[in-house]
């Protein structure tokens, strides 16, 4: 038997191609198996969703939504069909959304991002990245890979998502409302449940360049130095 679920990606989001041959429960749960093997790939992504290879009532869309939206941190938008005016009302909504996240260019391998980073925008790379400017309060910097800001970040910054343990953060002002490294997650120290997570080993009021990096399951953050980051 063909597979019970395919995933295909389109321009505004994701296509399901879904088999007639088993019964809509065990439908459900192939499709949530199928998008927690694929979370990485649509962690936080805000789509559209479209069907077909099987006949759907409203309540299995309904239910189909559920399970992806329960089981990942995927946000789905709406559903795409053949009418014309939803259809043109899913374009405005995804490309509002795409409009708001940041897109890197590549020099030699090495992905860069020259500007200030404002509330509401999100920068992604599958890679690590380089930011030459500010990461302001309710903006976001999010890479598989080690993130360096050349600038402040005062925003969220998330490295290593593919969980990289080794992944590092640079900044040369770093007061990140939350960061993660890895599978590590930690609040800024004003939160007191996140104090178990996160080590600040420098005052809040230095301007030196700092590292954030996972030891012994804690994020540290300290000065930078060359000793440092060749023990990473």
């Amino acid at each position: 038997m063909s597979q019970a679920v395919v995933i295909k990606s389109n321009k505004y989001g994701i296509h399901l191609v879904l088999s007639n041959e088993i019964s809509f429960k065990a439908l459900l749960d192939a499709i949530v198996e199928k998008f927690k093997e694929s979370e990485k790939f649509f962690k936080g992504a805000k789509l559209a969703i479209s069907f077909e290879g099987r006949k759907l009532t409203h309540d299995e869309e309904m239910a189909i939504i559920d399970a992806v939206t329960s089981n990942t941190s995927i946000e789905i938008l709406c559903i795409v069909d053949h009418d014309p005016d939803r259809e043109a009302y899913v374009k405005q909504q995804i490309e509002e959304y795409q409009a708001s996240v940041q897109q890197p260019y590549v020099d030699g391998g090495t992905q860069f991002y020259r500007g200030t980073l404002r509330s509401g925008q999100t920068l992604e790379s599958e890679t690590g990245i380089v930011v030459v400017g500010d990461v302001n309060p309710g903006a976001a910097v999010m890479a598989n890979g080690s993130i360096v800001v050349l600038g402040a970040v005062k925003g969220s910054v998330y490295a290593g998502l593919g969980g990289d343990d080794s992944a590092f953060i640079v900044a040369l002002d770093m007061d990140p409302i939350q960061i993660r490294i890895g599978n590590i997650l930690a609040k800024s120290p004003d939160k007191p449940f996140s104090r178990r997570r996160i080590r600040k080993k420098v005052k809040e009021t230095t301007t030196s360049p700092q590292i954030a990096y996972l030891k012994d399951g804690t994020i540290c953050i300290e000065p930078l130095t060359k000793e440092l980051l060749s023990d990473i």
